[in-house]
């Protein structure tokens, strides 16, 4: 993927420019991320993981096609073309099958990333690092590379009998469960530059083994803890001092920059002292969903205001759902107490499963439709919406429901954008020129 390969190579150069990426299925927040960066001139990268989309639907149902599908109709929609769109597959192996005997976990992982690559997408996370059934529960650097570059080797023969450009990987996964962290952290333990550099080794080594040596040289991220993360109520921010040492062990390692996961909530300040360090690739999700999920819930409160409730509110149809159907929170959210608090508010953002129901969906075009008919009074989004209201009250924002929606996210994406730029008079001048 040329334009990955040169964000990497101007970063290598001493430019501080980096890239995030956008890990959502919600079509309003790709609506947003999209948007962005027409107004900006800048790319979009798009990812799905393995629990999203896989050849068996994944939680959205969506195979790599239709979510391509998705994406792309999207661009086309709000004017971006699809060559400033890069599409990327996150933590891309056994995951989803982890229930499994390692070979058959190991099969359908070949399976799918064989459909993404085929699919368009190229930006590729090849992550075996989980244990499945008749594994230790630890898996050691070698045989997590060994399975990696397995995947690497079908990886690379989709691209050749799909064409196009060539894939360019990611490996590695010290982090925490996606999504954010079970457990309530304190702290956390940042990556030793001899553990990065063992996992580097380890897989050059695999794949050389396996003959993909050309295709090591398109690894351009690895994947790290920095010593950032959230859990349901808390934030950890990133501490530049404590990560001084990982930081300075990639500068020697040719092609190739630290790809930091579960960087939402972080300050925008940062974000950008992660990007600084070497951290060139942010990841972010649920902070998008968690964004979206304010500026809907004000609308709810607005609605409600106005006596245009339907006859069941939006936040006791999704509340309804999310308990008819514990699967994707029941695990995470454990304290009886803090249980209908979370399923609202918590960080971590396991409602973010539950808008793609038929009848979450229904209610969220009710309430759309009914507020957009009925228009909704400065005064509610002031004490709603207290930012929206100051960016309509300037000009630079439409009084529209969805339009509010999209802002609320673009708010936390805009801290992306700037973060990954270079900071020059010129980049500076292009994100001022997005906003107005």
């Amino acid at each position: 993927m040329n334009a990955m390969l040169d964000i990497v190579r101007r970063h290598k150069s001493g430019v501080p420019v980096g890239i995030y990426s956008v890990c959502s299925a919600h079509a309003l927040v790709l609506e947003a991320a999209l948007r962005l960066a027409h107004r900006t001139g800048g790319m979009a990268l798009i990812e799905a993981t393995s629990n999203q989309v896989n050849q068996d639907g994944g939680y959205t149902g969506m195979r790599p096609a239709g979510f391509r599908e998705r994406v792309l109709a999207l661009a086309t929609a709000v004017g971006l073309p699809h060559d400033r769109v890069i599409l990327g597959g996150d933590h891309l192996g056994p995951n989803c099958w982890q229930h499994l005997p390692s070979s058959t976990a190991l099969q359908k992982a070949q399976v799918m990333v064989r459909e993404y690559v085929a699919a368009g997408f190229r930006k590729i996370h090849l992550d075996c690092s989980m244990s499945c059934a008749d594994d230790p529960r630890s898996l050691g650097d070698e045989l997590i590379a060994e399975r990696t570059a397995v995947l690497c080797e079908i990886t690379e023969a989709a691209w050749l009998s799909a064409g196009g450009e060539p894939p360019v990987y990611i490996i590695g996964s010290e982090v925490p469960v996606p999504g954010g962290a079970h457990e309530t952290l304190e702290e956390l333990t940042v990556t030793t530059p001899e553990a990065a550099h063992a996992t580097i080794e380890a897989h050059r080594r695999a794949f050389a083994r396996h003959g993909v040596e050309a295709a090591w040289s398109r690894v351009v991220g690895l994947v790290v803890q920095p010593g950032v993360e959230f859990d349901h109520h808390q934030v950890i921010d990133y501490v530049g001092s404590k990560a001084v040492a990982l930081s300075r062990s990639i500068e020697q390692v040719a092609g190739m920059v630290f790809e930091a996961h579960s960087t939402d909530y972080q300050t925008a300040a940062a974000l950008e002292a992660l990007v600084q360090d070497h951290f060139a690739i942010l990841k972010v999700g649920p902070g998008l969903t968690f964004a979206l999920r304010e500026v809907i819930w004000a609308l709810a409160d607005i609605a409600s205001e106005l006596d245009l409730r339907p006859e069941a509110s939006l936040k006791d149809t999704m509340l309804n759902e999310m308990k008819r159907d514990p699967r994707y929170w029941s695990t995470y959210y454990t304290d009886p107490e803090r249980r209908e608090f979370d399923l609202h508010f918590s960080l971590s953002d396991r409602i973010r499963y539950y808008w793609s129901s038929p009848v979450v969906e229904r209610a969220c075009t009710q309430l759309f439709e009914r507020l957009g008919s009925r228009g909704i009074p400065l005064t509610l989004i002031s004490q709603y919406l207290p930012v929206q209201y100051a960016a309509i009250r300037e000009g630079r924002l439409k009084n529209d429901p969805r339009e509010l929606v999209f802002d609320g996210v673009e708010q936390v994406l805009r801290h992306y954008d700037r973060a990954c730029r270079s900071g020059g008079p010129a980049d500076r001048a292009v994100i001022d020129r997005g906003r107005e």
